[in-house]
């Protein structure tokens, strides 16, 4: 690690406090079990060094801490705290990141910040929990700011920290030549005046569950899209012809690329090749947008008048209105394909 940092250093005044920084870091990476008197140390020293030093010297300081095991728990959200082209490689990999620091940064530092820390590999629960209910704690926040590619790192950064830049940048490349193929489907997809519409939160999480196939986290978030109960995400999910799926993420306005993802991820049978695309393109491809948001609002409809939980339902209620029933047009369309 010492040698990485031996271009830092120079003649001039202004590389000085670069240089110490980075014996600090080598210093604290040789420690294999720091005591509680030496992580106080390094975040007595760390911060102030770091705030002293130039753009280049933190970025590899945030790629070398990325991969300590241990870290003072100050510093962990000082640096995830940081412009998102700063912090990213550390929200993405270090392990030393506790659940509630990752919670406390996606709160406080907006949806770039929040989108990193769904890239880990690993969420627990409680995190997961907390980015599912972000929207509702802090809806502001997150759909006032405007999602923004991450600028790539310069070419003396280190070999994490391009590589992460240089997938979300290809990512996001992707997307837009996404949106522009998709312009035959009739619609335009930045006006959603009205329309009920995914957060940026929301749409990665319900990729990452996808791309895990973790069928009930997926269910979860989608009942928390719709504002409505587990039970119709799950009875959406259970139509093995993508077709529910397919016309609910329409409506919710997820994007095309990433709508063909989840629903060859869920349903591997719509991924064969069918005249030179997949079988979830085609199905999509079938799909009227107006006509998806007619039907998910008669389900939506349809389930609120037939699930409520027990703590919101009225102590005295006439008998005549507990027997109402939905009218019967909106509970065929449930079942509809």
């Amino acid at each position: 690690m010492r040698d990485r940092f031996r271009d830092l250093e120079g003649p001039l005044a202004i590389r000085k406090k670069d240089v110490v920084l980075m014996a600090t870091i080598s210093s604290f990476e040789g420690l294999a079990h720091p005591t509680r008197s030496e992580l106080r140390q390094f975040a007595e020293l760390f911060m102030p060094l770091f705030q002293a030093s130039s753009d280049e010297a933190r970025r590899q300081a945030v790629a070398a801490l990325s991969q300590c095991e241990n870290m003072p728990p100050a510093v962990a959200l000082f640096i995830g705290s940081q412009p998102i082209a700063i912090a990213a490689p550390f929200l993405t990999a270090s392990q030393a990141i506790d659940d509630d620091t990752l919670i406390i940064i996606a709160r406080s530092q907006g949806a770039a910040h929040a989108r990193a820390i769904v890239s880990r590999d690993s969420l627990s629960p409680k995190v997961i929990d907390a980015l599912v209910a972000l929207r509702q704690s802090a809806p502001a926040a997150i759909s006032e700011e405007p999602a923004k590619p991450l600028t790539p790192p310069p070419t003396a950064a280190s070999m994490e920290a391009a590589e992460f830049a240089e997938r979300i940048a290809s990512e996001e490349a992707m997307r837009e030549r996404i949106k522009g193929l998709a312009g035959h489907l009739g619609r335009n997809d930045g006006d959603r005046l009205g329309l009920r519409t995914l957060s940026g939160i929301q749409e990665a999480l319900l990729v990452r569950f996808a791309r895990a196939r973790e069928a009930g986290s997926f269910a979860t978030a989608l009942a928390d899209a719709l504002s409505t109960s587990r039970w119709l995400a799950e009875r959406i999910m259970l139509d093995i012809s993508g077709q529910q799926l397919a016309t609910t993420l329409t409506s919710l306005g997820m994007g095309f690329l990433d709508t063909v993802f989840v629903l060859e991820r869920l349903y591997p049978h719509l991924a064969e090749p069918q005249h030179n695309v997949t079988r979830a393109w085609m199905v999509l491809d079938a799909l009227d947008p107006e006509e998806c948001h007619q039907r998910v609002e008669a389900w939506r409809r349809a389930d609120s008048y037939t699930y409520k939980p027990q703590d919101q339902a009225p102590a005295k209620q006439p008998a005549a209105s507990v027997r109402q029933v939905p009218p019967a047009r909106d509970i065929r369309m449930v079942g509809r394909r």
